[in-house]
Formats: structure tokens, C-alpha cells, sequence
């Protein structure tokens, strides 16, 4: 018989840490970032760490956990800040340059990803799914029958409509590349789908950072943001550290109302500071958050950013399916059409979005449209 959820938890030793992160996530803000402080000096003090850290920057969560580390008396020489500054927004790039985040290369360019792997769609779990069921192996049988019937057989308690089952609206689109759903008469996509985008462009620089410098990394993660992230917070807890890994999630118990009301504070700190972290008056901006996100408004007692709610590599697809027009593709055709072009036309972004039911259409005059559209309509 199937384990439940909490016989999994205990049987790893991580039942205790997700109870403690479910309280913490309750606990009133101004303890939240007690707590998140204690954190951070937990894990620079900790004998395996010795104080060799490091800040992973990215958007507005990272950079908000960045300036409370700065604003507890670590300079940047104690505690550097990294990031591929490259695959962000303009504006958080901006961000990064007044702050002197250091900038990383990253393992492949975009297009080798996407050409060597496939498109990054829907989410990183489906995604690594749909690889599966795209690269049919003897080895790989079992779990893409899972995948396409959602019956488990001996390694899954032989369950008959286990959570391995994709949603029937992407068995459709994407399973035919499997036999078994091609014989249910699935279609076979055009192209590739992939979640390895993550791992060569962000997450490998890290890591080699990381392994030359022998720092390890702060990170802005919460688990209110769901997913891997909600997956691996409430398994191995905010600060965790074994022989292989080690990192620090000092605000895995915030909300995002308590992200932006740091952010906040931490904007109001800077402006204060900001001499300390550059000296160079022509870098300085006038908030750390960045315009990619609007402003940070109260929204029906709490607190929203008018634009963007999270941000990540501007040609991440992951989860543009559930947002509404103007969706993160709209606004960067709005900051950087020459960039939307690229990954619409030359890239195919288009197609693949067009494949999955997103809109993305603007201007019909733009080169390549009239070819575009023909091979949607062949390939639908």
C-alpha cells in the first residue's frame, strides 16, 4: 500500500522541519524578520560554513534578501552578491549594477538550450515530464505509462489514478510522441519541451561559483510561492546543510505581503545607505524596485505589485498559460520589442505558445508573421 504524505515526511526526517515552516509562516511580520535575520547569522556561524557565504541575486525577492544581509553590517567582501544579471529584465539589471552585484557567464547561451534541449513551457515539473514522454526509452516504460494512464503498477503501490497522470489537455497536445499515446491517437508536438533551461543558464554559473570559491548561497526562496520551491522548504527547512549541500532560505516562511513590505523598507534603508554599497552617484537608483514590476501598492489589505508578481529569465515560459493579457511576453514587447522579436520569430517562441493556446500576437506587419501563421495552422 501507498505511503501517505506524512508517512513520506516522517520516514525522511522531515516531518518536524514542515510543521515548524507551516508555524513560522503564521507568526506575525516583524518576528518573520527576526527570525529571518536569525537565519542568516545561524548559517554564517555554523561550523560547516564558517562565514563562507555568498548572496544568489535574482528579482525582487533576492534583491530585497540582499539589502537585509547588507543592512545587518555585511559588506560585500564578507558576504559577495552574484548573478547571471544577464538573463533579467533591464530594469533588474539596473538594480544589480547600483548595488555591485557581481556578474556570471552562463553555461550555454539560450539558443543552445533551447536547440540542445527544447522550449521551457507550462512548468518545470510538466515539462521534465513531457521530455520524458518525447525521449521513449526501454529504461523510461514504466513511468511514461504513468504519465499517460495514471496506473503506477509495483513502484507506486499499483494505484490506479496515481498524481503521475498528466492532465488530459497536455496528454493531448504532447503524449503522442510516446507509443502508448499514439496508439490513443495524441498528437506529437513540433518540438522539443525541456526544464533544463534553469539548470544551464542560472543554476550551473552558481554552482561553479560556488565550487571555486567555496561560498555557499543565501537564497530568496518562500515557500508560499508553491511548487519545487513549496517541495524542497518544507522537506529539508530553511537553513540546510549536509556533506553535498548547503544553502540558506532565510524567508521560506514569508508571504508575499511580507516580501514587499521588506522590500519597502529595505528601499527606504538604501536610500540612506546607498553610498556605502556604490559610491558612483550616476549608478544610484532611485528605488531598488525595479520598474519591471510597477510599484508596490496596497491591493484590498494587501500588498501587490502593479505589474509583474515574479520575475525570472525574460524568456522563461513557465506558467505564462495561467496569466492574463497583458502577460510577461506583452511587457516585453512593450521594454524590448527588438528582444520579443528574436524570441517570437527567430527562436519560435511564437509557434510553441500558439501550440499550448497562450496569445502573443501584436503586430501583424512584423517580419516573418504571414510565415509564422502558416506553420501554426500545419502544425495545429
Amino acid at each position: 500500500m501507498a505511503k501517505s504524505a506524512k508517512e513520506v515526511l516522517e520516514s525522511k526526517g522531515c516531518y518536524e522541519r514542515a510543521k515548524t515552516l507551516e508555524y513560522w509562516q503564521t507568526v506575525p511580520y516583524k518576528h518573520k524578520v527576526a527570525h529571518a535575520k536569525k537565519l542568516v547569522l545561524d548559517f554564517y556561524n555554523a561550523p560547516e560554513i564558517q562565514g563562507k557565504c555568498c548572496i544568489s541575486v535574482g528579482g525582487l525577492d533576492s534583491i530585497t534578501l540582499m539589502l537585509m544581509i547588507r543592512s545587518m553590517g555585511f559588506t560585500a567582501e564578507q558576504i559577495p552578491a552574484v548573478s547571471v544579471s544577464g538573463l533579467e529584465d533591464k530594469s533588474i539589471q539596473r538594480v544589480h549594477k547600483a548595488l555591485r552585484v557581481q556578474t556570471l557567464k552562463s553555461a550555454k547561451s539560450k539558443r543552445e538550450v533551447i536547440e540542445e534541449f527544447g522550449y521551457p513551457i507550462i512548468s518545470k515539473e510538466i515539462a521534465n515530464r513531457i521530455r520524458i514522454l518525447q525521449n521513449p526509452t526501454q529504461k523510461n516504460a514504466t513511468i511514461r505509462h504513468a504519465m499517460i494512464t495514471g496506473e503506477t503498477g509495483a513502484f507506486g503501490g499499483y494505484q490506479k489514478e496515481s498524481r503521475m497522470k498528466l492532465a488530459d489537455k497536455w496528454l493531448k497536445l504532447f503524449a503522442g510522441a510516446d507509443p502508448e499515446g499514439a496508439e490513443l491517437g495524441y498528437k506529437a508536438a513540433p518540438f522539443a519541451v525541456s526544464d533544463q533551461c534553469c539548470y544551464w543558464l542560472k543554476e550551473k554559473p552558481m554552482q561553479d561559483y560556488q565550487k571555486e570559491t567555496g561560498r555557499y548561497p543565501y537564497l530568496g526562496l518562500m515557500a508560499s510561492e508553491g511548487g519545487r520551491r513549496k517541495f524542497a522548504l518544507k522537506h529539508w527547512g530553511c537553513n540546510y546543510i549536509s556533506p553535498t549541500v548547503k544553502r540558506s532560505a532565510p524567508f521560506a516562511s514569508f508571504m508575499r505581503d511580507d516580501i514587499l513590505r521588506l522590500a519597502l523598507e529595505m528601499n527606504d534603508w538604501y536610500q540612506d545607505h546607498w553610498a556605502e554599497l556604490n559610491p558612483n552617484p550616476e549608478e544610484k537608483v532611485d528605488t531598488i524596485i525595479p520598474a519591471i514590476y510597477g510599484e508596490i501598492k496596497n491591493s484590498g489589505g494587501v500588498l501587490e505589485t502593479t505589474k509583474a508578481k515574479r520575475t525570472g529569465c525574460s524568456m522563461c515560459a513557465f506558467g505564462v498559460q495561467l496569466e492574463a493579457r497583458p502577460n510577461r511576453f506583452d511587457r516585453l514587447y512593450e521594454s524590448n520589442r527588438k528582444e520579443w522579436e528574436y524570441y517570437m520569430y527567430t527562436m519560435g517562441f511564437g509557434k510553441v505558445l500558439s501550440y499550448i493556446g497562450v496569445e502573443w500576437e501584436h503586430d501583424p506587419q512584423l517580419p516573418g508573421f504571414d510565415t509564422l501563421m502558416t506553420m501554426e495552422k500545419t502544425t495545429a
